[in-house]
């Protein structure tokens, strides 16, 4: 389940740190509203003995907003995106937002003007899909962070996809393949740097695995904000 939260920031630039940096907070802030046991289980321990958490977020994506060089500027048309294949936590996350006038994201207001839930997209074609995501995507290969065409990319993704289809009981993909990659993009959360890039990928999956993976995100840190699925 996704759910796109249409948002309003009360001004017109945010902090570059502020981009992906307050994400963790804002969702486990929401899951501790709705249930602390479940936010705290999350947190310390994961998910179903796995360390890994199920839940995708975005940073604020703003339509419209102009583009000045170093600046992360905002417009009225605004949107976050939050979302989980797990029920439980996917329903925590609405009910948490449905009772919410604002998100605060660092140092800025998000005033909520509505959202809406999506419950899942058509299934591909004979099993081949293609995905784009809509912020970076962050992997690592002992200890350093990988960008599109490094060696141990497709590695790495494919062990992140792999891990996500166990997790969920699900049939991993196959056939992954990296159709075209943004730019090289950096931000820095809660004092450390995240290197990545927006890709669109190609695999041949499972329509469950396909609908799942769309409320979590490609690679890691997703609950940071990162590689998350348009």
């Amino acid at each position: 389940m996704r759910v796109k939260v249409d948002v309003q920031a009360d001004r017109r630039v945010l902090a570059w740190n502020d981009i992906h940096g307050p994400a963790r907070g804002v969702v486990y802030g929401l899951l501790e509203e709705h249930d602390p046991a479940l936010a705290r289980s999350l947190h310390d321990e994961g998910w179903g003995g796995h360390p890994l958490k199920p839940v995708g977020v975005t940073s604020p994506q703003f339509k419209g907003a102009p583009r000045k060089r170093g600046v992360y500027t905002t417009s009225p048309q605004g949107s976050v995106w939050f979302g989980s294949p797990v029920p439980e936590i996917a329903a925590a996350l609405v009910s948490a937002l449905a009772r919410r006038a604002e998100i605060v994201w660092g140092d800025a207001r998000l005033r909520i003007q509505g959202f809406a839930v999506e419950f899942g997209a058509p299934a591909p074609v004979a099993g081949i899909v293609e995905l784009e995501t809509a912020t970076p995507v962050v992997l690592r290969h002992e200890g350093r962070e990988l960008l599109p065409g490094d060696a141990h990319y497709i590695e790495r993704l494919e062990h992140n996809l792999t891990h996500k289809a166990d997790i969920l009981g699900l049939p991993a993909p196959r056939g992954l393949r990296v159709l075209e990659a943004g730019p090289r993009r950096r931000f820095t959360v809660r004092g450390a740097p995240r290197i990545g890039a927006q890709v669109r990928v190609a695999m041949e999956a499972d329509p469950r695995f396909v609908d799942a993976i769309r409320s979590w995100g490609l690679g890691l840190d997703t609950v940071q904000g990162f590689g998350w699925i348009r």
